[in-house]
């Protein structure tokens, strides 16, 4: 990230103004924050940022998925006033970052598609928000949408409004139309003429950003916090640098704090808690997307603070005059969890630059101290590390980025975490699950939600698309969203919402076919693989190395079947035709992707990740090593086998 050198003035108490935008996925939020950048003159005509899209998801995997992963922060000046705007991730999996970083913000933008209307990711941040007290504006965006209904989308915001305000109070809120891609918000719902096929043409209405930000300054309070007290903030994230180290980022609470201050970070609530000393070096506040170095900050501000090289994120960083630690940020349980461990596969170490589990646990402790929306505990069976979060999209991005790294582990398969209530009986979590798809798909959802167990609790049918309401449990969800984007190519649109812990009930696995097992280690041969494509679908390519007991297909039923992918075709001396000995025609192979072969796994099985390869293998690899397993132990197959009782 770039910075300004020069310091900076600081901004007037009531001249601030800190704000959260709560969207759900595609819902237009990051749009919005590039046209609040860009209409702010944040960047001059010439750079690069006027003509980008996205540029607050500058991660690689954040722009390869189309969706925030990270909260972050920039600042705007919008007149006299310094507007703080916190953009959070819109999907269910990321919600950790969206509850530790709520509490920075006076007010919350929430942003609603007005096709979709609210979605259950929406409803969830927003009870957060006015359990919080924010105050809220609401947009209704893409409103240039073919089967845009604001107003239905209105009517399903203050319906949810009345179920989760805590006061009468947050049932008045300003109502605010926009097309966030075009930079355009209106406070009346516009009027447009028709273009030549009979659409609404909103590229001819005049409008701009800047009515809304006139609204956010004008409805939302300025942060409170007496200026003149001890100082005291909460670490809400950490930015590391490579020239500056490590900052410590919160919204101070109260107080003054100039570099060359005394400061202590105690790193939770505890009265035993542990306390790092420091002094401070700089401070960092925003100035569009970069940060800038002033002398002094005062209650209210959003800033960095260099000088202790510590991850405390729910600590407090205190006077020490007066040390006296904010409640912890409190974060919702997690509810899926996946075992990781060092590579065990024949093929380690040829592809990672970090192989060990040393090596591997000092990243997932690295990754636990930023992200506390992850609990990562030591396993007591043996070697690995329990990794638990809120969704398989979550882990599955984690893992992800530590391929990207350069690192080499084997995961088992994700399991879902149960909880114990009051009276000691164990619970499961309940989600709820919206799904809309062409109305021609309806059968494959009904089918598949049907065989899942799923509660179907509502449904519509709207200008040819069904839109389901289904709860469904966590266990019988997992694999659901990769199956029906499968079935319905892409056409299809899910959200899931953690909404309780439910008694839990005993019942049988979902189906799952076979799968095909390599005998041998060797080179996958085009030729055997012709000959194979009829026994299941296959997840390899011509030429692929693989090992015995690494997983190469998918069977057509449901055992497991050994083949010799390696096998080359017999030679001979007899005269062949040419045509007939190159004859070979191989069915598209099914790509091997991480979201699926997470869960496509068994409990038998682990998926190998490597920065160049992701591999299925059976966790034990020979065929004598599985039936031992499958009778029970090797004492109890060999007595079997000996006649000894």
């Amino acid at each position: 990230m770039r910075r300004l050198k020069h310091l900076r003035i600081m901004v007037p108490q009531d001249k601030l103004r800190n704000i959260a935008i709560i969207a759900h996925v595609d819902h237009g939020k990051t749009t919005l924050v590039d046209a609040f950048l860009k209409q702010s003159n944040i960047f001059r005509s010439n750079q690069d940022e006027m003509s980008q899209q996205m540029i607050l998801d500058s991660g690689e995997l954040e722009r390869e998925k189309g969706i925030t992963i990270k909260a972050k922060n920039i600042a705007i000046q919008y007149g006299d006033f310094r507007i703080n705007i916190i953009d959070t991730p819109g999907h269910a999996d990321f919600g950790g970052e969206v509850e530790r970083t709520l509490n920075m913000a006076d007010g919350c933008l929430l942003l609603v598609d007005a096709q979709e209307g609210p979605m259950p990711q929406t409803r969830f941040v927003l009870k957060r928000a006015l359990e919080f007290g924010l105050k809220i504006i609401l947009v209704i965006n893409k409103i240039d949408k073919k089967y845009a209904s604001p107003d239905k989308a209105l009517s399903l915001v203050q319906d949810l409004m009345l179920n989760l305000a805590t006061d009468m109070g947050q049932l008045d809120f300003p109502v605010f139309y926009a097309i966030g891609r075009e930079g355009k918000a209106w406070s009346e719902m516009p009027v447009a003429p028709l273009n030549s096929e009979g659409d609404k043409d909103y590229t001819t209405v005049p409008g701009d950003i800047g009515s809304l930000l006139k609204e956010i300054v004008d409805v939302f309070p300025s942060p409170k916090g007496d200026p003149a007290g001890d100082f005291q903030m909460q670490v809400t994230s950490v930015y590391n640098d490579q020239h500056l180290g490590k900052a410590l980022i919160g919204r101070v609470n109260r107080g003054t704090v100039k570099v060359g201050d005394s400061i202590i970070l105690m790193h939770s609530d505890q009265v035993d808690a542990k306390k790092d000393r420091g002094e401070v070096k700089k401070l960092l506040v925003r100035q569009g997307l970069e940060f800038i170095e002033v002398r002094e900050v005062a209650a209210g501000e959003i800033v960095g603070i260099t000088g202790i090289d510590a991850n405390a994120i729910g600590g407090t960083i205190c006077t020490p005059g007066n040390l006296a630690a904010l409640p912890m940020i409190k974060i919702s349980n997690p509810s899926v969890q996946v075992k990781f461990e060092a590579n065990t596969s024949p093929f380690f170490g040829r592809e990672g630059e970090f192989i060990s589990a040393k090596q591997l646990q000092q990243r997932l402790e690295k990754e636990a101290e930023s992200n506390i929306s992850l609990k990562i505990t030591k396993a007591d069976e043996g070697s690995g590390f329990y990794v638990a979060g809120r969704g398989e999209l979550q882990l599955s991005i984690l893992m992800e980025e530590l391929r990207r790294e350069g690192y080499e582990f084997q995961v088992r398969r994700p399991e879902v975490l149960m909880q114990l209530d009051e009276n000691g009986k164990k619970t499961e979590p309940l989600e709820e699950v919206l799904i809309e798809v062409p109305a021609d798909y309806q059968g494959v959802v009904v089918g598949e939600m049907s065989e899942r167990k799923a509660e179907l609790v509502n449904m519509e049918n709207e200008n040819g698309q069904v839109r389901f309401e289904y709860k469904i449990l966590t266990r019988n969800l997992l694999g659901l969203r990769h199956t029906l984007l499968t079935a319905t190519k892409g056409n299809l649109v899910i959200n899931n919402f953690l909404l309780d812990y439910v008694p839990y009930t005993q019942q049988d696995e979902l189906f799952r076919k076979g799968v095909l097992i390599a005998s041998e280690t060797g080179t996958a041969m085009e030729y055997s693989m012709n000959t194979l494509q009829e026994r299941g679908e296959l997840i390899i390519e011509p030429t692929t190395q693989v090992y015995e007991g690494m997983i190469i297909g998918v069977n057509k039923y449901e055992g497991d079947l050994e083949v010799n992918v390696s096998k080359e075709r017999a030679k001979s001396g007899v005269r062949r035709n040419q045509a007939e000995i190159t004859q070979v025609s191989l069915k598209s192979i099914k790509p091997l992707t991480l979201d699926f072969a997470l869960l496509f796994l068994a409990k038998d099985e682990m998926l190998e990740v490597t920065p160049k390869n992701l591999r299925l293998r059976k966790t034990h690899l020979t065929k004598t090593e599985r039936d031992w397993a499958r009778r029970g132990s090797l004492n109890d197959f060999a007595k079997q086998k000996l006649g000894i009782k």
